[in-house]
């Protein structure tokens, strides 16, 4: 399984979030119960008021090379799993342009 799908001209990309963490990064590729495969995602930024889910949107934005404003949560608000729209995402230029980085990612291992 991926951890992105295309919606129409969107991305719907799946999260595990770790808020509080002593270095922000993005990498590995973690799988549930379910076998659902999500991308892992570290913040600094504490999970209270938004803060880690505004920290996320703004790493993700900076990893991916997309506007923050492009980027909106869909779900998971206050879970540590998250779904988030990646809009334009889908289209054919920046479905390559996220293939390529989102593959690297998922293939990585955080550091310890």
């Amino acid at each position: 399984m991926s951890v992105w799908r295309q919606d129409g001209n969107d991305l719907l990309l799946s999260v595990r979030l770790t808020p509080g963490a002593a270095r922000e990064e993005l990498g590995g590729r973690w799988t549930d119960e379910k076998g659902a495969d999500w991308l892992g995602a570290r913040v600094r930024a504490v999970p209270e008021k938004g803060k880690a889910n505004a920290a996320l949107i703004a790493l993700l934005a900076k990893e991916l090379d997309w506007p923050r404003s492009a980027i909106s949560l869909e779900s998971g608000d206050s879970n540590r799993l998250k779904r988030l729209r990646i809009k334009g995402g889908g289209e054919a230029l920046a479905l390559e342009h996220f293939q390529v980085r989102l593959n690297r990612l998922t293939a990585q291992e955080m550091r310890r």
